[in-house]
């Protein structure tokens, strides 16, 4: 057996909230090792909308003003009823998550994050945790923190069920135009029986858009897998009768730009009766809490998720020792630290997922009942966004 390597804080996966977590910590004089499977920095995903609570996180982490110049302030979404952002007092931006990745990893020290590293297993040692790769190497550490997406294998050693599929897919891509795509800076959304799609402009020539629909058999979404051609066919045969401009922006999309994902969420149960963390180790984004996109707050609440566990976790690391000295006394301090950040993020978490979900079944529901109600919900629904974004994660500052 190949002999272990120590690590005080390893954390899986190179996301959102993996470099989100470990930037935060780093801020705060703590080093971490990152863990990212792939060979480099994952920027697939295309962009995502960041509310007001997101850039309260990046301004947290001291990236906000140079994340600014490049995505402009949307004024306003358009759908069944018109909402002013402005005037309701809140930022909203559609952010570019391969800018928003580079800016994450840019200000971490270099050997922070380390590629082609897939973990395989997680094995207990004491207090410690063995990390096994699949290239044979194992990491022995302090803290174990998974930011390793839907299908976390962190997630699974504490005990979580695998997400749930609602149904539903979405199809996403993002183009730059080379010139004015004559969206304004409004959030236009459409509405169909079993799909919802919106163009969301990201500075004045760059505009994210995406298609949510209902499958109709088990068979429609392996026609198009790594078929992005016949993803753009659907997503216009979708959408009907459009203005010329809705029509440009899919058109004039680069295939390896267009992706299609199944969407998942936990159940809120879940996360009602189960270990966000336990020992010294805990979830964070959507290893913590896939959620449909329906709110807009999956990769916000990854942003939150990062600026909370690094100011627990600090907090309980340079922490005075108490009367018990070494490794006990530390043990049990990352021990509370850890179910400070589960007790923070558990409530925000479960009422996301379930606000998430809902919104989505009454956008996309079928037959007239849910017609009536969506008819009667819509209009309600940017209000309900804003709602949710109205928080605030707090400063990366150690009380």
């Amino acid at each position: 057996m190949m002999e272990a390597v120590q690590e005080d804080i390893v954390i899986v996966g190179g996301g959102i909230a993996g470099l989100t977590t470990s930037l935060g910590l780093h801020r705060l004089g703590i080093r971490s090792l990152v863990l990212e499977s792939s060979d480099s920095l994952r920027i697939t995903g295309s962009a995502f909308t960041t509310w007001t609570n997101a850039w309260k996180a990046l301004d947290a982490l001291g990236l906000g003003d140079s994340l600014r110049p490049n995505h402009q302030r949307l004024s306003g979404s358009m759908a069944t009823s018109t909402i002013s952002f402005e005037a309701k007092g809140h930022e909203v931006r559609c952010l570019q998550r391969k800018l928003l990745l580079e800016a994450l990893s840019n200000e971490l020290p270099s050997g922070t994050i380390r590629f082609s590293s897939k973990v395989v297993s997680v094995e207990e040692s004491g207090f410690y945790k063995l990390v096994h790769l699949a290239d044979g190497t194992i990491l022995k550490t302090k803290v174990l923190i998974g930011c390793d997406g839907v299908n976390s294998v962190v997630a699974k050693w504490l005990g979580f069920k695998k997400p749930a599929f609602t149904g539903r897919c979405a199809i996403r891509g993002c183009v730059d135009l080379k010139r004015n795509h004559g969206f304004g800076t409004k959030f236009k959304q459409f509405f169909g029986r079993g799909f919802r799609s919106g163009f969301i402009p990201c500075d004045e020539t760059t505009v994210y858009w995406f298609l949510t629909w209902t499958l109709s058999s088990s068979s429609q979404e392996k026609e198009m897998e790594d078929n992005p051609a016949e993803m753009k066919r659907f997503v216009l045969s979708k959408l009907g009768e459009v203005p010329d401009v809705v029509e440009a922006i899919i058109e004039n999309t680069d295939l390896d730009g267009v992706t299609s994902s199944p969407l998942k969420y936990r159940h809120p149960w879940e996360l009602l009766w189960g270990n966000i963390s336990k020992d010294n180790v805990c979830v964070a984004g959507d290893a913590l809490h896939p959620m449909t996109p329906d709110l807009g707050q999956g990769g916000c609440a990854a942003l939150e998720d990062g600026v909370v566990l690094a100011r627990c976790l600090a907090e309980a690391l340079l922490k005075e020792p108490s009367g018990e000295k070494g490794e006990r006394d530390e043990c049990k301090r990352i021990e509370m630290g850890l179910n400070k950040y589960a007790k923070e993020r558990r409530w925000r978490s479960i009422v996301l997922i379930s606000i998430a979900y809902m919104v989505g079944f009454i956008q996309q529901g079928n037959g007239k009942v849910m017609s009536f109600l969506r008819d009667k919900v819509s209009a309600y629904i940017p209000g309900l966004q804003l709602k949710m974004a109205d928080f605030d994660c707090g400063k990366l500052i150690i009380s």
